[in-house]
């Protein structure tokens, strides 16, 4: 029995001569992992191959088995043709970041569609953006994706921190105004510019916050101790320096 689910390519691995091995966050069964055989021996612009591509984001005709760690695919198509994600390096280096920090941070395959509808929407949001919304795109996607993950940072309430006192405290998830008994707290000026983040509700309001490269660097720094404090065996990100380096 085959059924129908929307997908984007999270990974994809060479599996002997002419098969890839694809793991894909998908609408109705949450992150799973497909066998494709035959693909890479295909030219054909239409192919299988071409299509898998990571932040890629398809309509899948899938074979499931609850019972089986591996499944497969049937068919594939298009859900939308990116502009540039896939072309243009500066958005390509950030998806790439997005599908990693989604990779990693994914441990079982359950269900989660408003998970599904909040990454394709950033995947749109992204393609779509001007450069200086670009920029700030990793730390509000960074920011926003624990949000369906249980572990999402508290905002600040009706009462405000001064600059001075303000404390985010990483392994709490929470704003503070005192200092916390551990190091994973990030401070001052960074802390007030998570805050602001938050309120962000939408990615196009980004560019109404500007920041440098190294205030986003030290803040990425940050927000990926957050979801090592929060995610299992979460390790580093491969993909950060990459795109910090393609940014400037």
């Amino acid at each position: 029995m085959t059924h129908k689910t929307k997908g984007i390519v999270l990974r994809t691995i060479k599996y002997g001569e002419t098969s890839v091995v694809a793991t894909i966050l998908t609408e109705v069964f949450g992150v799973q992992t497909y066998l494709v055989n035959g693909v890479r021996k295909s030219q054909k612009k239409d192919s299988k191959a071409i299509m898998l591509q990571p932040a890629a984001i398809l309509d899948l005709d899938v074979y499931h088995n609850e019972l089986k760690s591996l499944q497969r695919i049937k068919s594939c198509s298009w859900v939308k043709l990116y502009t540039h994600v896939l072309s243009d390096v500066v958005k390509n280096s950030i998806a790439t970041f997005m599908v990693e920090l989604i990779y990693k941070s994914l441990k079982q395959p359950e269900s989660n569609p408003d998970l599904f509808y909040f990454c394709e929407d950033a995947f749109l949001n992204l393609d779509a953006s001007e450069i200086n919304v670009a920029a700030n795109f990793p730390l509000y996607f960074s920011l926003q994706l624990p949000y369906f993950l249980g572990f999402k940072i508290e905002p600040i309430k009706n009462n405000p921190i001064s600059t001075q006192d303000i404390y985010l405290d990483l392994q709490e998830g929470y704003f503070t105004d005192h200092k916390p008994f551990h190091n994973h707290f990030i401070q001052g000026e960074l802390a007030l510019i998570t805050a602001e983040l938050l309120k962000v509700m939408h990615p196009s309001e980004l560019n109404q916050i500007r920041l440098n490269k190294e205030t986003r660097r030290l803040l990425l720094t940050a927000f990926q101790q957050y979801f090592g404090l929060h995610v299992q065996d979460f390790g580093q990100m491969k993909t950060l320096k990459i795109m910090q380096d393609v940014l400037g």
